[in-house]
């Protein structure tokens, strides 16, 4: 019987499968942040531009 301090050191070799399907979600992940960080800067170029930024609505605030 083995014990589990043996199997700590020891990484399980990935498959072809796994290596290529890790790729993809890095590349994937790269592609969503890079879509959130476009979105991010559309929306403050936005807020920045209006003449009310960061101003409270004084009708809706009780609501």
């Amino acid at each position: 019987m083995r014990e589990k301090s043996d199997d700590i050191g020891q990484a399980k070799p990935k498959s072809q499968r796994e290596i290529e399907r890790e790729a993809r979600l890095k590349l994937a992940l790269k592609a969503n942040m890079g879509r959130r960080k476009a979105q991010a800067r559309a929306r403050s170029a936005v807020d920045s531009d209006s003449p009310d930024a960061g101003q409270i609505d004084d009708n809706n605030k009780n609501e």
